[in-house]
């Protein structure tokens, strides 16, 4: 990677789609030379073990330039759990077994991830310059899910007169905790022509992109098959894939009584954007004998995706700018974007924006079925949600409604700065309106009446529902924010001192819609990350070494969990976290880090509403919770 750029404000009426608050365009590195690393760490609790290896290659032939980086990642799991109050209670009334302590863990997955990049860039001379890029990534996880206490759940480990004589107990003596996996695969691949002559500028490009997710269960049961149960599911995969062609142009020219020319874009976009479900193994969503007496269907944990679930569905749209979409599944938008900046001298300047945008639901959202299974944290009791597709008869008669686009507009105003002496920064203030976002309904119970249409529509898992809902566009909101950034850079002693420091405030309130009635939902939403945030750091290099120190702080913040019977609620007070590294390199090609994460090995504030579950820290957490991480970290280039 050569760098990474940041457009602030709304952006949809360059980018389309989801670019409602900016983009973060990344420029992959094009420079000749080689490079390597290889990192080893570990956290402070001794778990989470870590490996990381890279290299880059970039050669120069004729007048292309080629560029391959390969990247190599395996982490352990990590565990931050206690064992849970009724698995205590079990092994207490069960001396004979041996239960795992903790019975499940709570912390970062076995993780390992292999990726490639390839880009090339080949100037034709006067004709212009032809580029391209592949990337592909592979991931492969594992993690715990909720374990299954035999002695409080009877849909599972009940007997039942499908299967004389048989119990669950045979095969899980000590309950059971499924371990949920993914194999995931995503690659991009896109190529382009483009050329600036005088002061016109276009640009020609096609891309595809295809990300496909398999997910697989072991360690559990399809308990209403009985005995004829597998332990372990392949649960099916989910495909997305995106084509698109762009044509893009700039012309600048001047225009009294500005002191830069004036830029009009315009360009032109087909984009085809495709979901597909695949159905996993037919005893991981299967209905068995066991399921009339009252048994639960599909393998536990996660129930896979069935034949029924399965299908594929393509929205396509084609865009052009000021922007004019128009999208197959639901209509057209049209979107613009004003953008201005003033130069009070060459060192200060003030700038700012105005933009609508518009996010578009997704085939998946617009059409796809799924079943989860929960735990009540309260009674320790299972739950299993179904979210129906909005076009769902069944979820049309409860309410539903067509899915259309999120809307928003954005105003934003800034100063930037910048000094002789080596101090610069901006101040930038932003508020975002959005209409019509989307959310999962709110969850409908399920009637003896109701379980009995989502069966005879065939919905999968619907026997075992205790609740539903879908897709819906829910509410509006307005967000209001400031980004400060700061930064110093100059010789101060014998060496070269660098200070960067940034602070945003971001507050979103909902301002109407059916969530706005609902002071439950409307606290998660508007209360759920901080808004508060700060990052400061200090670099200090003198001959070969240099020393980083690093503050991260995070404001308070308030995380509920989803139970039955509704949400708990539990505030987190702020923290600080600081890092620290020093690198010495004793030529230009060669040098060692050694650095720590959370150096003072600082946790938050523990979740009391989880801990029946076994959970110290929240998981929702928007930092780690899994203390300091230390590592050592080698790197060369010639």
């Amino acid at each position: 990677m050569k760098r990474i750029e940041v457009l602030r404000d709304g952006a949809s009426a360059q980018y389309g789609s989801d670019a409602i608050a900016g983009v973060i365009n990344i420029i992959l590195n094009d420079a000749p030379g080689m490079r390597g690393f290889v990192q080893a760490g570990q956290f402070a609790e001794g778990d989470g073990t870590t490996w990381r290896a890279g290299a880059q290659a970039g050669v120069e032939i004729g007048s292309a330039r080629f560029n391959m980086t390969a990247e190599w990642s395996d982490a352990e799991f990590t565990s931050r759990t206690r064992q849970r109050a009724d698995a205590i209670a079990f092994q207490a009334a069960n001396p004979g077994l041996v239960v795992p302590n903790p019975v499940q863990r709570w912390g970062n997955p076995d993780l390992e991830t292999r990726a490639l990049a390839l880009n090339t860039v080949v100037d034709t001379g006067e004709a212009g310059e032809l580029y391209g890029f592949v990337t592909y990534t592979e991931t492969e996880g594992v993690n715990d899910i909720n374990w299954r206490n035999p002695a409080t759940n009877p849909g599972i480990f009940g007997a039942s007169a499908a299967f004389p004589g048989f119990n669950l107990r045979s095969i899980y003596p000590a309950g059971f905790t499924p371990i949920e996996g993914v194999d995931s695969q995503d690659y991009q691949t896109l190529a382009g022509f483009r050329n600036q002559t005088g002061d016109f500028t276009w640009d020609l490009s096609a891309s595809y992109g295809r990300n496909a997710t398999a997910f697989f269960l072991n360690n559990t049961i399809n308990a209403s098959l009985g005995p004829n149960s597998p332990t372990d599911f392949n649960l099916g995969k989910l495909v997305q894939s995106e084509f698109n062609l762009n044509a893009d142009a700039v012309y600048r020219f001047d225009l009294a009584p500005l002191a830069a020319p004036l830029n009009f874009a315009f360009g032109a976009e087909r984009r085809v954007e495709t979901y597909a479900i695949r159905p996993g193994d037919p005893e991981s969503y299967a209905v068995g004998p066991g399921a009339a007496t009252g048994l639960a269907p599909s393998s536990n944990g996660f129930p896979g995706f069935s034949d029924i679930q399965s299908g594929e569905w393509e929205q396509g749209s084609l865009g052009a700018a000021v922007r004019y979409e128009d999208f197959s599944e639901f209509g057209d938008t049209v979107n613009g974007k004003l953008a201005t900046r003033f130069a009070f001298t060459d060192n200060l300047a003030l700038r700012g924006a105005w933009s609508t945008g518009f996010r578009a639901p997704t085939p998946g959202q617009l059409n796809s079925t799924s079943t989860s299974q929960g735990l009540d944290t309260v009674t320790l009791q299972l739950f299993t949600s179904g979210r129906l597709s909005p076009t769902n008869p069944v979820a049309v008669f409860l309410g539903a409604k067509p899915l259309e686009p999120e809307e928003s507009e954005t105003l934003t105003v800034g100063l930037t700065w910048r000094t002789d002496y080596g101090l610069s920064g901006s101040i930038d203030a932003y508020q975002i309106d959005v209409s019509d976002r989307f959310s999962s309904s709110a969850a409908v119970t399920v009637t003896p009446a109701i379980r009995a249409q989502l069966v005879a529509a065939g919905v999968p898992g619907a026997s075992a529902f205790t609740r539903v809902n879908w897709f819906a566009n829910d509410f509006d909101t307005r967000t209001r924010g400031v980004d400060v950034v700061a930064a110093y850079d100059r010789d101060i002693g014998p060496g070269r001192l660098n200070l960067t420091g940034a602070y945003n405030y971001n507050q979103t309130e909902v301002t109407a819609g059916s969530i706005a009635a609902n002071p439950t939902q409307q606290r998660l939403f508007e209360e759920s990350r901080p808004q508060h945030n700060a990052t400061a750091s200090a670099t200090y290099g003198l001959g070969p070494f240099e020393v980083l120190g690093r503050m991260r702080y995070y404001g308070e913040w308030t995380d509920s969990t989803g139970n039955s019977t509704g949400d708990i609620f539990q505030s987190f007070g702020a923290i600080t976290f600081f890092d620290l590294a020093v690198t010495y390199a004793p030529t230009d090609f060669l040098s060692v880090r050694v650095g720590a994460e959370n150096l003072f090995d600082s946790y938050p504030d523990e979740a009391v509403f989880q801990a029946s579950r076994g959970l110290v820290y929240s998981r929702n957490s928007p930092y780690d919770t899994n203390g300091a991480f230390y590592y050592l970290r080698l790197e060369t280039s010639f």
